[in-house]
């Protein structure tokens, strides 16, 4: 399965922003709603917290889409 590569500007990012920006949902309610129904996943596991904060290679998956969350190199 590909897994989409998505970058960020900051070190971090919410998990309901990274539903919205990697386009796994099309808003801010759609993403709440995949949530709620447990149709989400982070690096293999189920995930309900809108807030969850994602780091550099965290994978969120939703249904049989994938995107890895990428930030900037920092050094």
């Amino acid at each position: 399965m590909h897994i989409r590569n998505v970058e960020i500007s900051d070190d971090s990012i919410r998990l309901g922003q990274f539903l919205k920006l990697s386009g796994l949902a099309e808003d801010g309610g759609h993403a709440r709603a995949l949530l709620e129904a447990g149709e989400v996943t982070v690096n293999g596991r189920g995930e309900t917290r809108r807030g969850r904060q994602l780091q550099n290679g965290d994978v969120v998956a939703v249904g049989g889409e994938k995107a890895r969350l990428v930030t900037p190199v920092t050094g």
